[in-house]
This record gives C-alpha cells, structure tokens and sequence, in this order.
C-alpha cells in the first residue's frame, strides 16, 4: 500500500497540495504524470508526460493485472521508439517518489541505453517542482536514492553477468532482452533478487531479435496459459508519428491486404505510406527492405520474430518441418560435440541416427577435464560410431584426451580448413553446414529435437558467395556484432554430418540433392 507521510509532509510546508481531489491526482500514476512529470518529447523540446496510445493501452493491461493478483508481471514486444520504456521509467519513478520502501533496478543491453534510461529519471527528479519531494540522499550517474522513503532508482548494464544480483529490488524493467548479452545468467541472478510479494513489478520489453533466444523463450511461454508473466504485442501504427502523405497513393495488393486486416484496429493509407518510403530506406530490394521492416515495425508478434536478415542460409520452414516430424531412430550413432568454456558459449552435444537428431546436451561452466569426464561416460554407456569434436581452440585437448584413454570413435574437426570440395566452399564449416541444410530438405522426412534454440540457431547465419565463388557462411564473430549467440548447438549439430550421412553401408543414405533437385521442395 502506498504511504504518503512524508510526500505530505512537503506539500502542505511547501506547495499547499492537500486537498482530497490532489491527493487522488497524486495517487493515480495516469493523473500524475501529465501533472508534474516533464520528458523530452521526439522534438527534443521538453513537454508534460501525457500517454499516446500505445502507453495507455500497455498501462490498463498492468493496472488490470496488478489489480487482479497485486504484482506485475509482463513481456512485452513492441516496436522502435513507441514509448514504452519512457512510460515504465515515469511509472517506477512515480512509485519511488509516493512509497516507502520501493527500490527500482532497470537493466539495459548496452551503456548508451543505460545513460539515456538514467537521464530520464535525472529529467523527471530535475523538473519535477520545488518542494514536491524531499532532496535526494545519493544521485549520481546510475542511482537515485531518497533516504527519507528508504527508496530509490538504479540502472545497469546486461554486459555484467553479475549485475544486481546482491540488491533487494520490488522494481524490475528488463529494456531490450532480447539483444543481452548473458540473459539466462541474469534470469538466474537478478530476476531472483525480486520477490512475489504484492506491489511487485516486473517488466521485460525488448524488440524482437530472431527465435530461440531468452526473450523468443519467454514470450512463447508467456502466450502459454501456465504462465505467471502476460505476453503484451503493441502494433509499430498506433504511433501518429509514424505516418506519411497518402494523397493520390494507391495501395499495393499487398498494402490493401494489410489495411483490410488492420484497419480496425488504428492503421491508415498514412502509415502504409510511411511503411512504404521505410522500406525504401531500409533496401533498394523490396523484399530485403520488407524484412527489416517486419523486425523493427511488426504488425504481429509472429512477424516480429524472424531472422532480421535476409540471405539466411537455412529457411525456417524446413525447419519446422523436422521439429514436428516423428521419424524412427535407424542407423549409427553419431555424435557431434562443439566445446566451448567461454563466458558467452556452451558446449554443445547431439546425437543423431540416420534421419533422426535427438538429445541434446548444454554443459555449461564445465572446465575441460569435466568436459572430457562428461563425453567419456557418454561414449561408455552409449557406444557411438563416431564422436565428432570441434577441435579448434580448447576442443584439442579434449580430443586428446579421449583418444588417449583409448576412445578410438572420437574424431577432432577443424571446421576451418579447407573444405573437400574447394571450388564450391570456402572452408569446411560452409561445405558442413551445406550438408546439414540438404538433410533437412531431403525428400524423406528428417526429425529434429522441438527445441526453439536450436531451431533459432539453425536459422541465424546467413551466407554469401566470395570473389571465387566459394560460399561463405557468416562467422561467430560477425553473428555477435548483429546482437546473436553463438550457434553452438547447430554448430555441434553439423558436425554429425563429417561423415555424410553415413557411417555404415547397412543403414540408410539419403543422397546429398543437386541443387535443381533443392528448388522442387522450395
């Protein structure tokens, strides 16, 4: 419950804000706002906070939950610059500065985005007016706090893994989860900071930022009816900013598509005329403009969650085939193992059979020897053909090892050298990778685990033709700079394929398809 002892205390000194009327504008965080907070509206002029649409729509979906269970819980997606991580610093600020006790831990993807979140609760503290509230104990570049409430604001960056984990938080925004870069340890660390208690909030927002990610995870679970968190879609054209001149346009098969299904629900020819000059800008090639379009400013959640590039080198719906096939386990053992003991990897363990990948494992925190421990039992009680091991970096030592101790399965792959066909592939990664997508878009059915990281990464790198010819598949290193994990379960699962796909005459080969044969299941 709110306590506003001391607030009023200043107000009937200072600012002779007593009246029943003025106590419930105090109370009510949408009356408060207009009133006495000021933001930099898109102008870079100072401006009252009053919501737009999407901040009213996103506040009556947390009132209503709050109301009904008296915490907060929510994920949301959302568009590029919609407001809505100015409404939840307005609405934690708003707490802080009218509770006892509320202390509020925002956590951004990157320093720049913790600065400009910072300086929007500096803006409100700064302009909010002369003896409303009570000095501020400590502010400084990443906290607020006000001693006389026992409560306060404070932000950090994602790229500390330990970030927040030692504080007691009832507040928590979660700003763009979708491009951090240790989301599951802070899911392990701070999110567990905060407690169920009533009057606790916890918000994670985030643009999309393709599947199989943390974010991708929790908003599928949150669309599911076991889930404590509401998934909460707020559509890129309930922004009146976001709209063109549309005299004398007419609209596209596609465009008039579009405005038949939204229509009712806000979208006009103005913002289809905007979309169509952003698309220009995004591409001169209209379908690549499209999907940049459809991540940053999605009509839908399922169209927000799509790899944001448009070369992807494996199509997502063969994908989703093999995860929903139910193919019988025929054939060799193989196993493929992509070791890492990295802050930001995992090393990654598959198993496949024929046409049929199955089980996978994520070790993480494993030193090498707990690694080789792990591989060593698996080898004992599963008796594989073949182990194949990325050998590069760390993998060497574990290749090793197993081989000393007399596993003569395992296999070390150095994915970066030269490929067996050299003209049509740049490295052996590429020409694995190629073997793995032909797999999959077999005319047999192929079955794969149901696993949306796996699927995410199967659907992550894109590709290109070097000056030779040669396909190229995009490094890890290229993959982070877009904001991506490092694909190491579908790293680990190319390697089952070092072999072909076959390790004795007495199982099943399915033929590698030329590519004439490929386009005739496209």
């Amino acid at each position: 419950m709110l306590t506003f002892q001391k607030v009023l205390h200043h107000l009937s000194a200072n600012y002779n804000l007593v009246t029943e009327q003025q106590l419930n504008t105090l109370r009510d965080f949408e009356k408060f706002a207009p009133r006495f907070l000021v933001i930099r509206a898109k102008s870079g002029q100072p401006s009252p906070f009053a919501f737009n649409r999407a901040q009213r729509y996103l506040h009556q979906r947390l009132q209503a939950q709050k109301e009904k269970y008296g915490v907060v819980r929510a994920i949301i997606c959302k568009g590029r610059q919609q407001g809505c991580s100015t409404y939840i610093q307005a609405r934690f600020f708003h707490q802080v500065i009218t509770s006892k006790g509320k202390k509020a831990f925002i956590l951004t993807h990157d320093k720049e985005a913790t600065k400009n979140l910072f300086g929007m609760a500096q803006r409100f503290y700064e302009n909010i007016e002369p003896g409303f509230i009570p000095k501020a104990e400590t502010s400084n570049a990443r906290e607020l706090y006000f001693k006389e409430f026992d409560s306060g604001y404070a932000v950090g960056t994602a790229g500390n893994r330990a970030v927040g984990r030692s504080q007691t938080i009832q507040l928590f925004h979660g700003s763009e989860c979708g491009f951090w870069a240790f989301a599951e340890d802070h899911a392990k660390g701070i999110l567990q900071a905060i407690s169920n208690e009533r009057g606790t909030e916890v918000i994670i927002e985030s643009t999309a930022n393709g599947i199989g990610n943390y974010y991708h995870q929790r908003w599928m679970k949150a669309m599911s009816s076991d889930s404590e968190y509401q998934a909460i879609f707020l559509p890129w054209y309930w922004q009146d900013e976001y709209t063109a001149n549309a005299e004398g346009m007419n609209l596209s098969e596609e465009e008039d598509h579009l405005f038949r299904l939204y229509n009712q629900n806000g979208l006009t020819a103005e913002h289809l005329a905007w979309r169509r000059k952003k698309i220009a800008e995004f591409s001169k090639d209209y379908d690549a403009g499209r999907e940049f379009f459809q991540q940053e400013y999605p009509f839908n959640a399922n169209e927000a969650f799509k790899n944001p590039i448009s070369n992807v080198f494996i199509n997502s719906k063969y994908v989703e085939k093999a995860r929903k096939a139910d193919v019988e386990q025929h054939g060799s053992l193989i196993i493929g193992v992509d070791v890492a003991i990295s802050d930001r990897d995992r090393t990654a363990i598959i198993r496949r059979k024929g046409r049929c990948a199955y089980n996978i494992e994520r070790l993480s925190n494993y030193n090498t020897m707990e690694i080789v421990g792990r591989l060593k039992r698996i080898i004992t009680e599963e008796k594989p053909e073949k182990m194949y091991i990325d050998c590069i970096g760390i993998g060497a030592g574990v290749v090793d090892r197993l081989q000393e101790m007399g596993f003569e399965c395992v296999e070390g792959v150095n994915v970066a050298r030269s490929a067996n066909d050299k003209e049509k592939f740049k490295n052996l990664r590429a020409e694995l990778w190629s073997d793995m997508r032909d797999w999959l878009m077999s005319e047999l059915p192929v079955q794969i685990p149901d696993d949306d990281t796996l699927h995410g990464e199967l659907c992550s790198l894109g590709f290109k033709e070097n000056s030779s010819g040669q396909i190229q598949i995009e490094s890890k290193d290229d993959l982070r700079a877009r904001g991506m994990n490092s694909p190491d379960i579908a790293d680990a699962f190319s390697l089952t394929f070092t072999g072909g796909f076959r390790i004795r005459k007495d199982t099943i080969e399915i033929d590698r398809l030329s590519p004439w044969e490929q386009s005739m299941f496209r």
